[in-house]
């Protein structure tokens, strides 16, 4: 039996791995078996930040809210006038379709317009 060499075709294969990580330093970018796994670490890595992106986010949202709900402090009670839970907690009671992204846009813009619709459903 001859032996057959794969020729253009692990050629074909290894190439248009390495367009992936042709960005990649060292090594990274020029074994072959180094960049498949290379590959693979950047695309588990991708789909864990997607989450972690929501997540943080979400918590900046939460913090802006919270920051801005809690400026509001009279001087001679040091205690908050409101807080978040209970803003989110009237928002959903109301149900008002608020999401803490809206709210803390309108929080950042427009913090008065804020307190005026936290005094609305209290």
């Amino acid at each position: 039996m001859t032996r057959i060499k794969r020729g253009y075709i692990a050629r074909k294969r290894r190439t248009k791995i390495r367009l992936f990580t042709s960005s990649f330093r060292g090594t990274h970018s020029r074994l072959t078996r180094t960049i498949t796994q290379q590959k693979i670490k950047a695309f588990v890595s991708a789909h864990r930040d997607r989450d972690r992106k929501k997540r943080d986010f979400r918590s900046l949202w939460i913090s802006r809210i919270n920051a801005i709900i809690g400026e509001n402090q009279s001087e001679n009670q040091k205690k908050k006038y409101y807080s978040y839970h209970n803003l989110m907690y009237n928002l959903y009671k109301r149900q008002l379709l608020l999401n803490r992204k809206i709210v803390a846009q309108i929080a950042i813009l427009k913090g008065d317009c804020l307190f005026m619709i936290a005094n609305e459903i209290i």
